[in-house]
């Protein structure tokens, strides 16, 4: 395990202007080990004060942070060199197509940047971690067989899971010991998710769309790789439980609900559940993350708990809560589980990923 030194990560933040951007510029202020020294978007917003660049689209209820106020932009792509040659991290939250994002966050990784990424782009590379760190910190292993198969000392490349399942995957690793074979599941996602806010998407008020392109492919498919284990240069992804997804876009502003069922192949007792999910062998005890939730998952006995408005923010937005535990046949159990999608599902959950591989000595710093 390396040594948390005086000097901060030099951090850079790329596609800083959208609403992941701005979540990730506001949970990093202040942070003891990371400290933002370069912001990015699109050569539009280059050259421009962070402020400036984003009067009229600040997002957040919290004010845009003092250290970014006056900081200049630079371009992704055009300044990337200067960029790469100033940080020793960068969290990627890039707007652009898939092809894109790809070449551009390989680009920083083979100019030695660490790369930690909220994008869908790579989530599929074989050689590239999808960290739900709770729940597969031991993936973080494969970085090891990336840099040796791309010729990368510093740079890596990782990224972290759709924020639709957030919520309800820790419940099933949690319950892992009395196998889920099944699961069918009704996510009921904010608005934030799209980058929204009411103001910008006046139609949602008082609606619920009931598709959102390619949720319900990734809920169903991105939980077996997070589930899955590292073997040689690949992860070998799970082939249980077979996940059925429908996910609805809610008129809520932050937090995603999930609705499931399972069907395990050793029903548990309702007591077995609660001490499975109260008492789960959480893998980053101990190393003193600083984003990292004191209790993972909490269970709440009340019947109408957890409800997103009162409990999305539970652990500074990066626990889980469950509840409303009922059977469901004589193999199944249903429940509801609540995260809140722009924290622990998007900057929260990247920058915890970021911790646990610089405790671990895969981010250095390179200057």
């Amino acid at each position: 395990m390396s040594q948390i030194k005086d000097q901060k990560v030099r951090v850079g933040v790329l596609g800083a202007t959208g609403m992941v951007g701005q979540r990730f510029l506001s949970l990093l202020d202040g942070h003891p080990w990371f400290e933002v020294v370069e912001i990015a978007a699109s050569p539009r917003s280059a050259g421009k004060a962070y402020e400036e660049a984003v009067m009229g689209r600040w997002l957040l209820e919290s004010p845009i942070p003092l250290a970014v106020k006056g900081m200049k932009l630079k371009a992704v792509e055009e300044d990337l060199d200067v960029i790469a040659q100033n940080v020793d991290l960068v969290f990627s939250a890039i707007d652009a197509d898939k092809a894109k994002i790809k070449e551009l966050e390989e680009r920083y990784a083979a100019a030695g940047v660490a790369v930690v990424s909220n994008n869908s782009a790579h989530r599929w590379t074989d050689d590239v971690p999808m960290l739900m760190p709770e729940v597969n910190a031991d993936h973080i292993a494969l970085i090891d067989a990336q840099r040796a198969k791309r010729g990368w000392t510093t740079g890596l490349l990782a990224v972290k899971p759709n924020c639709s399942l957030q919520s309800y995957v820790p419940i099933l690793a949690a319950l892992s010991e009395f196998k889920p074979k099944t699961v069918s599941v009704t996510t009921l996602q904010a608005i934030s998710g799209a980058g929204k806010t009411f103001a910008t998407w006046p139609e949602m008020v008082d609606n619920c769309i009931p598709f959102i392109s390619g949720e319900e492919e990734k809920s169903e498919k991105e939980p077996m790789k997070i589930l899955g284990s590292v073997e040689g240069d690949h992860i070998v992804n799970a082939s249980v439980p077979a996940i059925s997804a429908t996910c609805i876009r809610v008129a809520v502003a932050d937090g995603h609900m999930a609705s499931a069922s399972v069907v395990f192949e050793k029903k548990p007792s309702l007591e077995q559940i609660i001490k499975a999910v109260e008492r789960f062998p959480n893998p980053l005890a101990g190393l003193d993350l600083p984003s990292a939730p004191k209790q993972f998952i909490t269970y709440f006995s009340e019947p109408d708990r957890p409800q997103t408005k009162l409990d999305r923010d539970y652990e500074r937005g990066m626990g889980i809560t469950c509840g409303r535990f009922r059977e469901d046949g004589p193999s199944g159990w249903k429940f509801v589980a609540l995260s809140h999608n722009t924290i622990r599902g998007a900057a929260g959950g990247a920058i915890l990923g970021a911790e646990l591989l610089y405790k671990k000595g895969y981010i250095q710093h390179r200057k």
